[in-house]
């Protein structure tokens, strides 16, 4: 999205402070619909320059993003704002390279010429680089951003079409098989687990809040009080409690610790008395800590980490304990200790 439009387009559609990212920065942030503040989709803007963001949304919800922001656009220029323009990346393919060993893997694929070494690129930077293939060629610049959804340190890559499988392939070949694996969404989605991040169309839907997603940290300082995007009447009195004059929520995401059993999406959660209190909207096997473990949204009152309570499984209540996210501690480069 380019223009002398384009931030304050994406300031009324998002909550984000994007007055503060700098260039190559980027920021999780949600679109979201204008009467409710229910998020239509989670993304990630990335400051290109001045006037141009890059903007990563979920390949499941492109047709529901794409008429989104064409109707938005739309409005916008006929309310008079200020000149956007936006383009769909077509046939552009992202890869994600993620993994305690991800930087030593890509940095030996860099250009020689620049000298860029990749403990300079900390998470949620981006930085455009060629790299070169085992062929001897050089691909054109590609946009390395260094994050991902899984909680590892890694990176995701921008490529066009033509350039997707040989960047794949000369990972798999520098770090060879043993150490660089192609890897399916089940390894994404239990990763994203441990690390207590959202799956937008189960944790995350038309008619949550990103107050009520655990996401309240995503809406800019200065958002807060001078309001302005899509949902703002709605969203914003949800960060105060009732007591203090705001509306608070009925509502929480939570982490939960499940014995027994794994507690898939749509399991019940009840109280000591098997009221009902919520649903789990994510559930599996944490390879990692090898318990049963669960997102889920339960009632204000029993959102407070250690809250015993009981999910249903096959018909059959089971122990659970509110648990802090993430269950996993993140591992994003920040700097410090020398990456991978």
């Amino acid at each position: 999205m380019r223009g002398p439009g384009a931030q304050g387009l994406l300031s009324k559609l998002t909550p984000a402070g994007l007055a503060a990212i700098a260039t190559h920065g980027s920021t999780l942030s949600c679109f979201l619909h204008p009467s409710t503040g229910g998020i239509v989709d989670d993304t990630i803007i990335t400051r290109l320059g001045p006037e141009t963001f890059y903007i990563v949304t979920n390949a499941g919800c492109r047709d529901k993003d794409i008429a989104y922001l064409t109707e938005n656009i739309e409005e916008w220029r006929q309310s008079g704002g200020e000149k956007v323009e936006w383009e769909v990346l077509e046939d552009q393919g992202l890869i994600a390279l993620q993994g305690p060993l991800s930087a030593p893997v890509l940095e030996p694929l860099l250009s020689r010429k620049r000298g860029y070494k990749l403990e300079q690129l900390f998470f949620g930077q981006s930085i455009y680089l060629n790299l070169y293939l085992p062929n001897g060629a050089m691909t054109s610049p590609l946009l390395i951003s260094r994050g991902g959804y899984t909680g590892e340190d890694g990176f995701e890559i921008s490529t066009p079409r033509e350039e997707t499988v040989p960047v794949v392939e000369a990972l798999l070949h520098g770090g060879g098989r043993d150490t660089v694996r192609l890897a399916g969404l089940g390894a994404r989605d239990s990763l994203r687990l441990e690390a207590g991040m959202c799956l937008y169309g189960h944790d995350l839907d038309d008619t949550t809040t990103p107050v009520e997603a655990g996401l309240s940290w995503i809406i800019g300082k200065e958002r807060r009080t001078e309001g302005g995007f899509n949902g703002a009447e709605a969203i914003l009195p949800q960060l105060t409690l009732k007591k203090d004059g705001g509306t608070g929520v009925e509502r929480r995401r939570v982490g939960l610790t499940v014995q027994g059993a794994p507690a898939r999406e749509g399991a019940e959660i009840v109280d000591a008395e098997g009221r009902s209190i919520g649903k789990i909207t994510s559930g599996c096997p944490s390879p990692t800590l090898r318990k049963n473990i669960a997102m889920g949204y339960i009632k204000t009152g029993h959102h407070k980490a250690g809250t015993e309570v009981q999910v249903v499984v096959r018909g059959k209540p089971r122990k659970a304990v509110v648990t802090k996210m993430p269950f996993v501690p993140s591992k994003y480069w920040k700097g410090g200790m020398s990456p991978g």
